[in-house]
């Protein structure tokens, strides 16, 4: 559990050192709403390019896709059931903050 907890903790300060350098380039003319969306996309994207999708449910995936395709505006409906997608969410959530989002920014969230 240690060792996954250091591989999360050194994916997650990648993928936010590679969102971070992207910041520069978001257009003035967006909402902030649609900035936030476009830092999280990135860092999602980025985090799937280094984790790949092993112990990710197609559930999960499915309704990640969901709130991007949505723009990053419906309520979170996100799951995480595995060790990977436990360790996936809590990354995404570090990498939302430092984006300048509220940790409650990302969908996570398992409801009855």
């Amino acid at each position: 559990m240690r060792a996954v907890a250091i591989g999360v903790f050194a994916v997650t300060c990648a993928i936010m050192s590679a969102s971070g350098s992207s910041l520069a380039q978001d257009q003035p003319s967006q909402s902030w709403p649609e900035v936030k969306c476009a830092r999280y996309k990135k860092a999602w994207s980025d985090a799937l390019a280094r984790l790949g999708t092993n112990g990710l449910s197609q559930d999960f995936l499915d309704r990640h896709e969901a709130f991007l395709g949505s723009g990053c505006t419906v309520q979170g409906n996100v799951c995480p059931r595995s060790e990977e997608e436990l360790g996936l969410a809590n990354m995404m959530v570090v990498a939302a903050m430092n984006a300048g989002t509220a940790s409650t920014f990302p969908p996570f969230a398992c409801r009855k």
